[in-house]
């Protein structure tokens, strides 16, 4: 019995491999459109068969985009390959599930093969139908694909065109009446819900904004209305995503959101974590100027739109995955923490030059935490009232004054004459001056400097690091020995400290001079 099987199975393999092998050899195999360009951003890897067990062959680079445009000549539109549910396409090829190993991989050469096959017949350009044209070992192309975000600017337009009705985008799932259904006022991310995983319910991130959007532009296109994108060129290509018209500056998105904050421990959970206290002062924040700073809401709320400790908790909870309010608010490998996203800021150009050198060697300002969390001015009591907590967040950061400057011009000495170094070289004349001066102007429009640089001598501590705020700080000798000190590993010699410290601030913000030695350094005449 098991003979006879393996008979019939072998006959059909060679009876289907005599007529790839006879279409092979009459009109030969090759990509569906001749393309000289090797990146591309509409290839997709045809890989869904790892879901089930390990490939037994390399993943199939499709290009989407090159089978649309066959397609239309053909006049034919996204149905040929794809299934519809409720009116609108489904992103899955032929099928809506992955249920089958073999089902899957039957229905891909079945479907791929029979028409590439069919317009060979017809002697029309077409793609290949044996094995290895398709699993290929190296690959043909290079992806150019970038993901496609969805920035204020663009949830305004798209807001703008729907007369904003959120609800044609924006929806909840109802679990016991196993539909969707619009939640007025609790409107969030896509990505709240649409995860990166590939999961069933609900769908993927990529599966649910290839649903939602490309079905919208399609049909906006059909009735001649403005629409986006319907290619995946059109939205993954960098050139492309350079094109999109960008609003400047975007109206402010209304959730009634609040502008001023005080941020604080939840009374509930106070209660709740036994024996946990908060010993900080509580935290003043400006809402609004972060929401104009930031492109998405979720570069805080990354879970939700919840306030902060609801999930982070002083203890912590599972809903916040055990991330306590401190660490929340003060983990510096993240951008998703108040101080990592400020520490990010610092790797700008105009600030790395002092940031990037002083790291752990600089010694912290015994006022650093208070700039943040800052001591009330006025008796007004720490209710648990909302509107008393935004009036005495208001009332706090109103005290705070921004430092746009530092001494004045007579305080400051116009030159400094390194001359230690001098053996081989000249006395080095540096600008002291002029590198004050340009650093302040770099940085007079930062906000975020303004507030945090608290003292006016500030900005002197990126080159005097370790010594306290003065207008006549000690010299870099007095600190950096002539020699390097060999029981003091992390402080450099004289001539390292230097040369650390001008060239490291040069290379952080860009500035290519100078580029030799004797830039700075005169020779010696013999």
């Amino acid at each position: 019995m098991n003979k006879g099987k393996h008979l019939i199975r072998l006959a059909c393999f060679l009876a289907v491999s005599t007529v790839l092998i006879f279409y092979t050899s009459l009109y030969g195999s090759g990509p569906i459109l001749k393309d000289t360009s090797h990146t591309r951003a509409d290839i997709i890897k045809i890989d869904f068969l790892k879901r089930f067990a390990l490939l037994e062959k390399q993943p199939v680079e499709f290009l989407h985009d090159a089978h649309t445009k066959a397609l239309a000549k053909k006049k034919l539109d996204c149905t040929a390959c794809h299934l519809t549910v409720n009116d609108r396409i489904f992103p899955k090829f032929k099928r809506i599930k992955d249920e089958d190993r073999i089902e899957v991989m039957n229905l891909y050469h079945k479907e791929c093969i029979s028409c590439h096959g069919e317009m060979k017949v017809a002697r029309e350009k077409s793609g290949p139908v044996e094995c290895d044209s398709c699993h290929r070992e190296k690959a043909l192309y290079s992806s150019s694909r970038q993901p496609m975000g969805f920035d204020k600017s663009l949830h305004f337009r798209h807001s703008e065109a729907q007369e904003n009705k959120c609800e044609q985008c924006h929806h909840e799932y109802n679990e016991k009446e196993k539909k969707l259904f619009y939640a007025k006022g609790k409107e969030g991310t896509c990505r709240y819900c649409h995860k990166t995983e590939l999961k069933d319910k609900p769908i993927s991130m990529r599966q649910a904004s290839h649903i939602a959007c490309i079905n919208c532009h399609t049909k906006n296109l059909a009735n001649h209305l403005a629409g986006g994108p319907v290619t995946c060129s059109g939205c993954h290509d960098p050139a492309a995503q350079q094109k999109i018209k960008k609003i400047s500056p975007v109206p402010r998105m209304e959730r009634k959101q609040p502008d001023i904050v005080l941020i604080k421990a939840d009374q509930k959970a106070l209660e709740a974590d036994a024996g946990k206290q908060n010993r900080m002062n509580f935290v003043p924040f400006d809402h609004q100027v972060h929401e104009k700073n930031n492109d998405t809401c979720r570069v805080c709320h990354h879970e939700s739109l919840k306030p902060c400790n609801e999930c982070h908790t002083l203890a912590g909870i599972k809903e916040g995955k055990e991330v306590n309010l401190e660490n929340a608010m003060h983990q510096l490998d993240t951008d998703k923490s108040c101080m990592g996203c400020h520490s990010i800021k610092q790797e700008e150009k105009n600030c790395a030059g002092c940031h990037a050198l002083m790291g752990k060697m600089h010694k912290k300002e015994d006022d650093s935490c208070g700039k943040c969390h800052m001591v009330p001015v006025s008796e007004m009591e720490k209710t648990g009232d909302p509107e008393t907590g935004k009036s005495l967040a208001a009332e706090m950061l109103t005290s705070r004054k921004p430092i746009t400057g530092t001494y004045n011009e007579v305080d400051i000495p116009e030159k400094v004459v390194i001359k230690k170094l001098s053996n081989q070289y000249e006395p080095v004349d540096f600008p002291h001056r002029k590198i004050v001066n340009a650093i302040v102007n770099n940085i007079k429009d930062n906000k975020l400097a303004g507030y945090f640089h608290s003292q006016e001598g500030t900005i002197c501590k990126g080159c005097h690091h370790n010594s306290p705020v003065s207008k006549k700080p000690p010299q870099c000798g007095n600190c950096h020995g002539k020699v390097f000190d060999g029981e003091n590993p992390l402080k450099p010699g004289i001539m390292g400290a230097y040369h650390q410290q001008c060239m490291g601030c040069h290379q952080e913000m860009g500035i290519q001079k100078p580029a030799g030695c004797i830039d700075c350094h005169k020779e010696k005449k013999s």
